[in-house]
């Protein structure tokens, strides 16, 4: 992956992150140092982001650890990263192979492996809570929990009737989760209960619970059976990182935004412009706390072939982010095979300034193309080939979301391409 132009196009087009593509990306946010890239050949690679001395200079990146597929390890396409929410000594993969798989980063050393018997389309550990569960979506309509701490799936969540493509843990309560699932529903669950689920989002709902009735004198919590949040399968989960509103997004090519406190859909428009059309796992996330005033949070999504940063309240665009790379382009295989596949955003991250996390920083993108590479703005160079990195510089400002066109600011965006 190379930070700037490469000296040739010849040169950049044997530049790549992974031969069949990209699917996965995570980034630990204690330093913003380490990002971990899986890829559809089962593949996973360690990238040590401070290996470039000069930003300035042009500079290629080379993975300081590599996985290979193996039947120790992956055997099938990496669905899934994350680091542990406390320590970025370890990291966890999900891949098509039923297989979750707990890796420590010093080394890439596989640590533990759990079958669950179907394959794994997401998890998801939470980022406050010391209970280490692991919440996996799964070809089977039972939601999984798997404890690192006891090496075993502990308990699972039943109601949903088909795949669970997304699930997310509320960054405020650590006990508290949404999964969305091919038919079309998003489930709330207190894990702490003895019955779990506490609640349906319902698309048709903008009143919340108090004004339509649900919610009981006693505190209980009613809601209606035929409740959906959206009219196709639901492939994308996230909440705020204050844990006040979830975002959900679906093959119906809607996004809506939820009140987590009423469950009411706040109506948010986000246009015809949204593309939907994986079954896998959407990633997406809204800026972090600090970024912009409360009630002006964006919302980044992986449009197919460019990012749209929106208006999280209104559905507003606010900008695209676009980079060079040809739309269909050729993907290698294990077996040395090729095939042409549609170029698109497959893994976006977002990388604090200094690693902390906060409200300045970058995020990392992944494409179903040979190679991720960071696609510049008009202020930067002009870009190589589809299988090369390069740096985004997304300027935005905390005033007003109108500011992230005009001015720059505080805000860097990094864009990683796979192809899958």
């Amino acid at each position: 992956m190379a930070s700037r132009s490469a000296s040739s196009s010849d040169a950049a087009a044997s530049i790549w992150a992974h031969q069949a593509g990209v699917s996965a990306l995570a980034l630990e946010r204690f330093d913003g140092r380490i990002l971990v890239s899986g890829g559809s050949d089962a593949s996973i690679k360690l990238w040590d982001l401070e290996q470039c001395g000069n930003p300035s200079n042009p500079h290629t990146f080379k993975p300081v650890s590599t996985i290979r597929a193996s039947a120790q390890h992956h055997k099938f396409g990496v669905t899934r990263l994350s680091f542990y929410p406390f320590d970025s000594a370890a990291f966890i993969s999900t891949s098509y192979d039923q297989t979750l798989k707990l890796w420590s980063t010093d080394g890439a050393r596989l640590s533990a492996s759990f079958s669950l018997g179907s394959k794994v389309y997401t998890h998801a550990i939470s980022p406050i809570a010391s209970h280490l569960l692991v919440a996996c979506g799964t070809q089977h309509p039972s939601v999984r929990l798997v404890d690192l701490r006891s090496g075993s799936s502990i308990q699972s969540l039943t109601g949903h009737g088909g795949a669970i493509l997304a699930t997310a843990w509320s960054p405020r309560h650590e006990h508290v989760l949404a999964t969305g699932s091919v038919d079309g529903t998003v489930r709330i669950w207190d894990i702490r209960r003895a019955g779990a689920l506490i609640g349906m989002l319902d698309h048709e709902d903008s009143l919340g619970l108090y004004y339509n009735g649900l919610l009981g004198k006693d505190g209980s919590v009613g809601m209606r059976a035929s409740a959906k949040a959206h009219v196709a399968p639901v492939n994308g989960l996230t909440w705020t990182d204050d844990g006040n509103y979830i975002v959900s997004a679906g093959h119906d090519n809607r996004i809506r935004v939820w009140d987590a406190a009423t469950g009411k859909n706040t109506l948010a428009s986000f246009g015809p412009s949204i593309r939907n059309r994986q079954l896998a796992s959407v990633t997406m996330f809204t800026s972090p706390v600090g970024l912009t005033h409360p009630g002006k949070e964006f919302l980044f999504w992986p449009n197919e072939t460019e990012i749209l940063v929106c208006d999280l309240h209104d559905g507003q665009i606010i900008t695209r982010l676009r980079g060079a790379g040809a739309t269909v382009a050729g993907v290698r295989s294990s077996k040395k095979s090729e095939r042409s596949v549609k170029n698109r955003i497959s893994s976006i991250v977002w990388r604090g300034a200094g690693g902390s996390g906060g409200s300045n920083g970058c995020a990392w993108e992944g494409r179903t193309c040979q190679g991720p590479y960071l696609a510049p703005t008009s202020t930067a160079r002009s870009a190589p080939g589809h299988r090369s990195w390069r740096a985004w510089m997304k300027t935005t400002r905390t005033r007003s979301p109108r500011s992230a066109r005009r001015r720059p600011g505080s805000a860097r965006l990094w864009m990683m391409y796979t192809r899958a």
